[in-house]
């Protein structure tokens, strides 16, 4: 970090990367704000989105180097995650309320199973986001159109995914 003498009641003018571990339960607005309010800074910005049911690095950017933050977005990233097969929510996601369940008529599934499934995600391949994510149309995330019910055209990207791995 590098810190210009110059303060005032808005916070410090500070330039630097601080690299948290944030918590399950606070989304990362909420942990960017704790972390700009502890290191008293007059400019944050953060270089991706957590849900605040994740845990991981948030890279918080203070200052001059929250120019870099837009083109961290677009870099690759790494996720582990724990999966629960044979119900689905209408979120895509664990805080969702489930909307279909398998029950007696799931097939337990074996690796021998699942890794043909993910060698078809491997690579470049087309994503619909989820209603329940981040990403903005019209200056709100998609997530509060959601919530209102209302669901939105949401033309597929391109992501890459370089490894997948069943742990």
């Amino acid at each position: 970090f590098r810190t210009q003498t110059m303060a005032s009641r808005r916070g410090q003018l500070l330039d630097g990367v601080l690299l948290l571990d944030k918590p399950e339960g606070l989304s990362s607005t909420q942990a960017l704000a704790r972390a700009r309010r502890i290191v008293d800074a007059r400019k944050a910005g953060h270089t991706g989105t957590l849900d605040p049911f994740a845990t991981g690095l948030l890279v918080c950017c203070f200052g001059k180097t929250t120019k870099i933050s837009g083109r961290m977005l677009e870099a690759d990233k790494g996720y582990l995650a724990t999966i629960t097969f044979g119900e689905e929510t209408d979120s895509g996601d664990l805080t969702g309320n489930v909307v279909f369940s398998a029950g007696d008529a799931f097939i337990p599934v074996t690796a021998e199973r699942l890794e043909p499934v993910l060698a078809r995600f491997r690579g470049p391949i087309l994503q619909v986001p989820p209603m329940y994510s981040a990403l903005k149309r019209d200056g709100k995330p998609l997530y509060e159109y959601a919530r209102q019910g209302i669901e939105l055209d949401r033309p597929p990207r391109e992501v890459t995914i370089h490894e997948l791995q069943l742990l």
